[in-house]
């Protein structure tokens, strides 16, 4: 079996370190304790919360969808798939070097995607971004530290907690969809959610496209009629 090459190492706005690393044709990011957070091989579940979120956007014009977390660009590539021309897809990356990676190490992986004029690619925080929007995106998808239970950033709970909850509420147009990816199911989330105005359906999504392998989690939260 071919070794795992390390080709690079960030460092998050917390201290926790992130490492990139090769094997052949596979890619995979991981904390420094070996935690791995993303493989290049692993998409599936990814690209479902893009194509679950748009499914339910059918016959708007123009959608302006914000994207939490570049990652290796599953959701982005996924979204721009099933996205109509007119649509805009803004990424919100918090670490500068995931984006710098795309291009001077994963090329194969992302192909020509960045290059999409419907795409606006930005460094920083996704939460503040939401916090700052008043009812201006049709959809917020958001695959940040492996969901609302996640293992890098303490500061995640700004997006999961009930005040990010309803700061997306209100970043959301009317009817707008809120879609959340995580690593695990959280019961607990999908009452919080409820809580915060939101009627939540849960869909388990292999992360390969494949009978058997782990299952994810996808959120798709509408704002509740009242």
């Amino acid at each position: 079996m071919l070794p795992w090459i390390h080709l690079a190492t960030a460092t998050m706005p917390d201290g926790a370190t992130l490492r990139l690393l090769r094997r052949g044709a596979e890619f995979s990011i991981r904390l420094r304790d070996g935690n791995e957070l993303m493989n290049s091989r692993l998409a599936a579940s990814e690209e479902a919360l893009a194509t679950l979120a748009i499914e339910r956007l059918a016959g708007r014009r123009a959608p302006r969808i914000l994207i939490g977390g570049l990652g290796m660009g599953f959701t982005l590539r996924a979204a721009q798939a099933a996205a109509g021309s007119d649509a805009r897809l803004i990424v919100s990356e918090i670490v500068p070097e995931l984006i710098d990676w795309a291009t001077a190490h994963m090329a194969d992986v992302f192909g020509d995607c960045l290059s999409d004029p419907r795409v606006e690619l930005n460094t920083g925080d996704v939460g503040a971004v939401i916090r700052a929007a008043g009812a201006a995106f049709d959809a917020i998808l958001l695959d940040v530290d492996n969901g609302p239970n996640g293992v890098t950033r303490a500061g995640n709970d700004a997006l999961y907690g009930e005040a990010g909850l309803l700061a997306a509420r209100r970043a959301l147009t009317p009817g707008g969809v809120l879609a959340i990816w995580s690593a695990a199911p959280d019961p607990g989330f999908s009452r919080r959610l409820s809580h915060c105005g939101f009627a939540t359906s849960v869909t388990k999504v292999r992360a390969v496209r494949a009978k058997r392998g782990a299952r994810h989690t996808v959120w798709l939260a509408t704002q509740r009629s009242e």
